[in-house]
């Protein structure tokens, strides 16, 4: 037996599904036997990581800066011109000529981050106009306000991402609440709630996105409140069905001929039992979020321009289509983020199917 044949049978070999183990155990075997799916939620989980410490990464001020025997740490606390010498007691500008050459004297230095701009920062002393094709300066060019590309695709990724979290965990627990009431209890509870539902369901939302985007200043938390009212409905179908099938196991009978509160056999018994569909849908969730984020900010209603966004990025891209290097990269992360999390969707859907096991 060859070298990479060998290897091949001890990865399927970790793999491969217990005798004994658990349901969960046996589908987490599944789905590490999707190779595109294990690979690709690792893959976004290290670009959470890496979005997650931005400033790690793109910062127009250093991590650490010696000026004259004094230390100081800018990203943390950015000092006053004056405290290194300058003549304004505004926060100091790193790319400033007055600074890069007082940190070009012997015994001064700064250690800055890989790609030296922030998501907001705009370079005043460039000759190049925004937006500026890719140079040594600017990896893939500026914005039409001349805020570097780099930087605000990393920091529109992180807000992106961390936006759909939020909006899938709200709307996960608003959804799972609703559908185990509904599926549960049944008869004229069930009944009530599913009208309700679908008075609510023909509620026109982009209207009222469109009225509240004209009465509030946009924002994230206004963004996640509105969307959060409608994010649940579709969750809560599901659970709604296994809480209905669940119900009428004997092992429910069982409890309830033991004296277990309700609460108590949703929580140990119908919740753990109804988790399947939950877990299989969380990365499309995540998905829709991160569409419907980037669909209001490309059409005005969602963050100020300032937040750094990928719908905005694609609107400035559509306003000057000769900047290609705006609306390029931008697909490309957009693409590459709805890839990813469709992929893992699959491999989650497939191993939670004990057909397929």
């Amino acid at each position: 037996m060859s070298a990479e044949t060998a290897s091949v049978a001890a990865e399927l070999a970790a793999a491969a599904p217990v005798p004994h183990a658990s349901p969960n155990q046996r589908a987490w075997a599944r789905f590490r036997r999707n190779r595109i799916g294990y690979l690709s939620l690792w893959l976004f989980l290290v670009l959470l990581v890496l979005a997650t410490l931005a400033e790690l990464l793109s910062n127009d001020r250093p991590l650490v800066a010696r000026i004259d025997g004094h230390w100081y740490a800018p990203m943390l606390s950015n000092p006053p011109e004056t405290a290194i010498g300058g003549d304004f007691a505004t926060p100091t500008d790193w790319k400033d000529p007055f600074v890069t050459g007082l940190l070009a004297r012997d015994g001064n230095w700064a250690l800055r981050t890989v790609n030296p701009h922030s998501a907001t920062s705009v370079d005043y002393f460039s000759p190049a106009l925004p937006p500026s094709p890719p140079s040594r300066e600017n990896w893939l060019g500026t914005d039409g306000f001349g805020r570097d590309m780099v930087a605000r695709l990393l920091y529109g990724f992180r807000v992106s991402i961390w936006f759909a979290i939020a909006l899938t965990c709200v709307g996960t627990v608003l959804g799972i609440a609703a559908g185990a009431l509904m599926g549960y209890f049944g008869g004229k509870v069930d009944l009530t709630l599913q009208r309700a539902v679908e008075i609510w369901g023909s509620v026109p939302e982009l209207y009222l996105l469109i009225i509240f985007a004209s009465i509030f200043e946009p924002s994230l938390l206004l963004l996640l409140v509105l969307l959060s009212l409608w994010g649940w409905m579709g969750l809560s179908d599901y659970v709604r069905a296994e809480f209905l099938r669940n119900r009428s196991l004997d092992y429910v009978r069982a409890a309830r001929a033991m004296g277990l509160s309700n609460r108590r056999i949703i929580r140990r018994h119908l919740l753990p039992n109804s988790m399947t569909p939950v877990i299989t849908f969380l990365p499309f969730r995540m998905s829709g979020a991160i569409l419907a984020l980037t669909s209001l900010d490309f059409l005005g209603l969602g963050v100020p321009s300032s937040v750094p966004s990928l719908g905005e990025l694609l609107k400035q891209g559509k306003a000057n289509l000769d900047a290609w290097w705006i609306i390029v990269p931008t697909f490309v992360v957009l693409v590459a983020t709805m890839l990813l999390l469709t992929f893992v969707g699959d491999a989650l859907r497939d191993a939670f199917d004990t057909r397929k096991s």
